[in-house]
């Protein structure tokens, strides 16, 4: 289920700031620690500091890529967190987040949008988040 959704003006790093103003709202609904599984994307250390100070735990994967020079790039997340079987939960739950992606990209209309202007885009978007939880109730009552 999709629990929320945002759109932005895209640039390097609106994904990560409006990914901690979701989890900061949730975070704070929820009224405890909370984790949050991300993509190698987001393994930056302000973003990983922003959601360690937010109440936020981590589990983003880490970004060990190696250069043109044959040097490994220093990943934000630790041992501390990867050696956690919640971590490993998180990760195979992520793949999960991009099947509501890739269903609005098929199914709904988030293939090419009509749109223009963050308003009206983010409602399209919504409207299919909100279309890809309707679809998915039914599978949810039937466990």
């Amino acid at each position: 289920m999709a629990v929320a959704g945002m759109v932005t003006q895209a640039n390097g790093i609106a994904e990560r700031r409006a990914s901690e103003t979701m989890l900061k709202a949730r975070r704070k609904a929820a009224g405890r620690r909370i984790t949050a599984g991300e993509d190698k994307a987001y393994d930056t250390t302000d973003h990983v500091a922003n959601l360690r100070a937010i109440g936020v735990t981590p589990h983003v994967t880490q970004n060990q890529a190696v250069t043109k020079t044959g040097k490994t790039r220093n990943s934000a997340i630790d041992e501390r967190t990867t050696r956690h079987p919640g971590y490993g939960m998180s990760q195979s739950r992520r793949a999960m987040v991009e099947c509501i992606f890739g269903w609005g990209k098929q199914h709904g209309t988030m293939r090419k949008t009509k749109h223009r202007g963050i308003a009206r885009v983010a409602a399209d978007f919504l409207l299919n988040l909100i279309a890809y939880n309707l679809i998915r109730i039914p599978k949810l009552l039937a466990v």
